[in-house]
C-alpha cells in the first residue's frame, strides 16, 4: 500500500542520515510509511516504530529488510540493545493520517469521538475535559497550547460539563469558539492551541521526547546520526536543549534535560547549527510542512550520558 501523505522534509533527513545498504535505520514514527520506504529505497535496512495499531495497513509489502514494532519510540534501546543503529529519525506530532480520520478525535474540523490517542490505551481526551480540575484544564491549554486565554476557555468547559459530558469534538471546539469570542475573520480556528494542549496531555508527547532522545543516544553507533523533525515551538525547545547539552554547548543541565556529572564528554556532535526548514516548493504542495524544523547531531564515541536519578 502506498503512503497517501507526503513526509515532511523527506530529502533532508535522508541526506542528513546517509541511509545505504548494510545500514540500520530506524524510523521512530512509522505514520504511513514515508520515512521508512525512503529509507528502504537506499538498501538500507529499517526497523520502524508507532504505538498507533492502525499503522501496520501501512507496512504492507515492505520486504524482508524491514520490521514494524508495535510501541514507543522511547522503547528503541530495550527492544534493539545499545550501539547497533546508523541512524535514527524522529518525525514527531500528530500524522495527517490520524487528522484525516475523524474517528480519532483529534480534529476540531471534522466531528467524532472525543479520543485523540495516538494509541490503544490510557485516558483519552474526553475523560480529561470531563473530570479534570479547572486549574489543570487551564494549565494543559496554557503550557502545552500556549493558549493564552487558557483559564477563561477552562472556565467555560467546566461550566458546561456540569449540564453535560463533552463526548464530541465538535461539540468542545464550538464551547472554546464561544469562549474566545468567535473566529472573526481568523486564520486560525479558536481551538486549535487548547486541542493541541489536550492531544499533547494525552500522548504524553513531551515526556515522550524527552525519553526517546535519551533511547537514541544509546542505540546509535559512533558516528551514527540523529534527525528530529518537529513540528512546533514546544518540541523544537526540547530538541535544541538536548543537542545544545549533549553537544557540550551549555555548562549544566537545561530546562529539559537533567543535569549530569561534571565533565562529561559530548555525546552528539552537530551536523549544522541551528534548525534547517523546508523550501518554498515543499511549504507550497505541503502545508504541513510551514512549521517544520529538522535538527541533526552526530554520535561521538563518548559514552552515554548518566541521567539524573
Amino acid at each position: 500500500m502506498s503512503a497517501p501523505h507526503t513526509s515532511v522534509l523527506l530529502d533532508e533527513v535522508i541526506a542528513a542520515l546517509e541511509p545505504a545498504s548494510g545500514k540500520l535505520i530506524i524510523d521512530g514514527t512509522f505514520g504511513a510509511g514515508g520515512y521508512s520506504r525512503g529509507f528502504l529505497a537506499t538498501g538500507a535496512d529499517v526497523v520502524a516504530f508507532d504505538r498507533d495499531p492502525s499503522a501496520r495497513k501501512f507496512a504492507e509489502g515492505l520486504g524482508e529488510r524491514f520490521r514494524l514494532v508495535d510501541g514507543r519510540f522511547s522503547q528503541m534501546a530495550e527492544e534493539l540493545g545499545e550501539g547497533v543503529a546508523d541512524g535514527v529519525a524522529l518525525d514527531l506530532g500528530v500524522s495527517s493520517m490520524q487528522l484525516d480520520q475523524a474517528e480519532r478525535g483529534f480534529s476540531f474540523m471534522r466531528d467524532g469521538p472525543l479520543d485523540m490517542r495516538m494509541g490503544a490505551d490510557g485516558p483519552t481526551a474526553a475523560d480529561i475535559v470531563n473530570t479534570a480540575e479547572q486549574a489543570e484544564l487551564a494549565r494543559i491549554f496554557y503550557v502545552y497550547g500556549e493558549e493564552r486565554q487558557s483559564r477563561r476557555v477552562a472556565s467555560f468547559i467546566v461550566r458546561r460539563r456540569a449540564e453535560q459530558a463533552f463526548t464530541r469534538t465538535l461539540d468542545l471546539a464550538e464551547v472554546i469558539e464561544r469562549a474566545l469570542g468567535g473566529r472573526r475573520g481568523a486564520k486560525v480556528h479558536p481551538a486549535t492551541r487548547s486541542f493541541q494542549g489536550l492531544r499533547i496531555a494525552v500522548n504524553e508527547e513531551l515526556s515522550e521526547l524527552e525519553a526517546g532522545l535519551v533511547a537514541a543516544e544509546r542505540v546509535l553507533k559512533p558516528g551514527g546520526r540523529l534527525a528530529v523533525v518537529t513540528f512546533h515551538s514546544l518540541e523544537d525547545r526540547i530538541a535544541k536543549a538536548y543537542f545544545t547539552e549533549r553537544a557540550g554547548r551549555t555548562p549544566g543541565g537545561s530546562r529539559h534535560a537533567p543535569p549530569v556529572e561534571a565533565g562529561a564528554p559530548p555525546s552528539f556532535q552537530l551536523l549544522f547549527n541551528g534548525a534547517r526548514a523546508p523550501g518554498a516548493a515543499e511549504t507550497a504542495t505541503n502545508p504541513r510542512a510551514r512549521s517544520a524544523k529538522l535538527r541533526v547531531g552526530v554520535r561521538t564515541s563518548a559514552p552515554i550520558w548518566k541521567e539524573a536519578e
